[in-house]
């Protein structure tokens, strides 16, 4: 059953390394996303599942001890899911990368944690049913759930300008905030994949899990500084 879950964005310039002189602009978005892993460890799961969007070679599950890096943003730092174990063969997708960053800098060490890379093109259904399984997987089950809103906020976003993203960020704000399982499971997957929000299948995913867990979300912070929407909320 899911007893908690947190959600974060994505983005690489979380890692102040790679975001090097930018580093102090997001310092309150970090801060937002270790209170809410706080959350989760408060929770006392017996597994921690962690989600984000992936491409073709590292969709699909990823164990505990899967290894992933910022080598390509041109830092030297390796991070690893959870506990150390033996590394696995694929390296884990960049938002599973910056997921088990943050666990690390949170001390995370409540409960064994395995990692899903998404399609971000999943469909609804599929995203809800695999929450429903991983609600399975143990008596206390805690997600967390990685991944962005919109990319076009701003004429210089990745996607540029496009009206229709300001109204689905504010939606999907709402949504994370009030834990509203209905609202996540009816987002537009074709208009999210126009925006290239890269969390929609995350949020759908959690929304299948949360299905009769009775859980209340906090909305802890909300912005856009380069024109992608970001997003830190808590469901307990």
């Amino acid at each position: 059953m899911l007893v908690a879950a947190a959600i974060c964005p994505c983005p690489p310039l979380l890692v102040p390394e790679v975001a090097a002189g930018a580093a102090p602009e997001l310092e309150p978005l970090r801060a937002a996303c270790l209170d809410a892993i706080g959350l989760l460890a408060a929770a006392r799961p017996d597994r921690l599942v962690v989600v984000g969007p992936a491409d073709e070679v590292t969709r699909g599950p990823h164990p505990e001890g899967a290894v992933g890096s910022f080598r390509g943003f041109g830092v030297p730092i390796d991070v690893t899911l959870g506990a150390a174990e033996a590394a696995a063969e694929r390296p884990l997708p960049p938002s599973l990368s910056i997921g088990a960053w943050l666990l690390s800098r949170a001390d995370w060490a409540d409960a064994p944690v395995e990692g899903l890379g998404l399609d971000p093109a999943l469909p609804a259904e599929r995203a809800l049913a695999a929450g429903r399984e991983i609600a399975t997987r143990a008596p206390r089950v805690a997600l967390l759930v990685m991944g962005d809103g919109s990319a076009c906020r701003t004429v210089k976003a990745p996607g540029y300008l496009d009206d229709r993203a300001e109204p689905f960020d504010a939606a999907v704000a709402r949504a994370l905030g009030a834990a509203d399982v209905a609202a996540l499971s009816a987002l537009d997957a074709q208009l999210a994949a126009a925006l290239q929000a890269s969390g929609r299948a995350g949020w759908q995913l959690l929304a299948g899990a949360a299905e009769g867990a009775g859980l209340g979300g906090r909305l802890l912070r909300e912005e856009a500084p380069y024109g992608v929407g970001y997003f830190v909320a808590t469901w307990s």
